[in-house]
């Protein structure tokens, strides 16, 4: 079976449907007929083959849970494990962006002390607002690295491992993600 053919294939129903017995081999078959397409929406959403593969587990615990439950009167099989993997992928994204705020703001309101002039800065409750709009100005990727290393205290290669990411692109962030906050915080950029 090959991906171009998949939205036609009235096999993928049968699997689907022996699947909802708990038949594992049609389970198997199934998942090797359409893994590779649904992971592709899903990494094309999440843009990170780590969170892409631990969604994509999800997806097809849902699908071997509710297989009983697809309805072939609302569209292909495919269709139906294409609309689960996007919702899947769609609530990590909510989940990330969610948790790194709270992150952000509980970072910033619960910062001690630390020798650097950027943190240094958070002395007043109005630096901690300009601190908090700074932050809000980085990337997703700049501020999480920042938050792991400077508010969680971990060394910059344990951040490259917590984040799935390289040690060299780690550092990049971190680096250009001081220099942004220095630059917004020394010209009180906070329109």
């Amino acid at each position: 079976m090959t991906d171009r053919t998949l939205a036609h294939l009235p096999e993928l129903a049968d699997l689907l449907e022996r699947t909802a017995t708990r038949d594992r081999a049609a389970f198997a078959e199934l998942y090797d007929a359409t893994s590779s397409r649904v992971y592709g929406l899903i990494l094309r959403v999440l843009r990170d083959p780590g969170y892409a593969e631990e969604t994509l587990q999800e997806v097809y615990l849902q699908v071997w849970q509710n297989a009983a439950s697809y309805r072939p009167d609302m569209g292909s099989v495919i269709s139906w494990m294409l609309t689960i993997g996007h919702r899947r992928a769609v609530d990590r994204v909510r989940s990330e962006q969610a948790a790194t705020r709270r992150g952000s703001e509980y970072f910033v309101s619960n910062a001690s002390p630390v020798t650097d002039d950027v943190v240094d800065s958070v002395l007043t409750s109005e630096d901690r607002r300009a601190v908090i709009h700074c932050l809000g100005t980085l990337t997703d990727t700049q501020r999480e690295s920042i938050e792991l290393s400077y508010y969680g205290g971990l060394s910059y290669p344990q951040v490259a491992e917590k984040l799935g990411a390289a040690l060299p692109t780690v550092k990049s962030r971190i680096r250009d993600g001081l220099r942004r906050l220095k630059t917004c915080l020394e010209t009180g950029d906070e329109a």
